[in-house]
């Protein structure tokens, strides 16, 4: 909204002009140069989350998502909640046991033998024909919502976000980070987060050593383009081509709306 000028402004204004012509000139308190926001900051967050969402869920209420669960036939067992755990990828097994740390004899609880049982594989032994209807109970419970929050911020969010600042990569650079830690993990295979990462390296410099941040971040998608197209599941990479290439392309690195992309042919907009 466009606040006119008030005449307590302009008499302000007049009084600062004034006072640099006695005292020299007026020294700003903030540098120009100030780095913008981070990820980490609550409106970049929210951003974040409802990019992910388009491309898990299409849908940017990913608040509606802590009760998703389903099979979607990757190898990974169950997906489910705001990003995606999954029972074949020890994140889920965490995520429960964290739960039940906290608030024991919940719904999930009787479960955590079957997903110890079933972690590293896509077997649904122990879990059906009843955890689909529990882990959507337990996602209306506020604890096990936090749960999820909690454990997305610290397998996922912190660590992309703590890796970006340290590259010297800014917002968009850190959710470049943060959609390949979400998908691909950061164990130790070819296609982890970190090998994205160390393949990009090997052909661009990050700002952090004196490189370009668009072109670090091109060759960054480069190497997530391609580890994606290693499994048939992610081979889809639109998420990349449609949506956060748009972004750099338009060199909005500090992902400032409005925003409008494209994931598996949908249209979506933050205004």
């Amino acid at each position: 909204m466009h606040t006119p000028h008030t005449g307590t402004s302009r008499r302000t204004l007049l009084a600062l002009i004034g006072a640099s012509l006695v005292a020299g000139p007026i020294i700003a308190t903030q540098s120009a140069t100030a780095a913008p926001a981070g990820l980490d900051d609550p409106a970049k967050k929210e951003i974040a989350m409802k990019l992910v969402s388009s491309a898990e869920n299409s849908s940017l209420d990913w608040k509606a998502q802590y009760k998703y669960i389903e099979d979607i036939g990757d190898g990974r067992g169950y997906t489910a909640g705001i990003i995606g755990f999954c029972s074949g990828t020890h994140d889920m097994l965490e995520l429960v046991e964290l739960y039940t740390q906290r608030k024991p004899g919940n719904v999930l609880a009787k479960y955590l033998p079957a997903l110890r049982e079933v972690d590293g594989s896509d077997s649904h032994e122990g879990l059906d024909p009843g955890f689909p209807a529990d882990w959507r109970r337990a996602a209306q419970d506020s604890a096990f919502q936090r749960a999820q929050n909690d454990e997305r911020d610290r397998v996922y969010f912190n660590p992309a976000v703590r890796q970006g600042k340290a590259d010297g990569i800014g917002v968009l650079g850190q959710f470049t980070y943060y959609d390949a830690i979400v998908m691909h993990g950061d164990g130790g295979d070819s296609t982890s987060f970190s090998s994205i990462r160390r393949r990009a390296l090997a052909k661009a410099q990050p700002p952090s050593q004196g490189g370009d941040e668009v072109t670090y971040l091109n060759t960054f998608l480069d190497a997530r383009v391609w580890a994606m197209k290693q499994e048939e599941a992610h081979s889809d990479t639109s998420r990349v081509d449609t949506e956060q290439r748009v972004f750099l392309r338009k060199r909005n690195l500090n992902l400032d709306p409005p925003l409008d992309w494209k994931v598996y042919g949908d249209s979506y907009h933050i205004g």
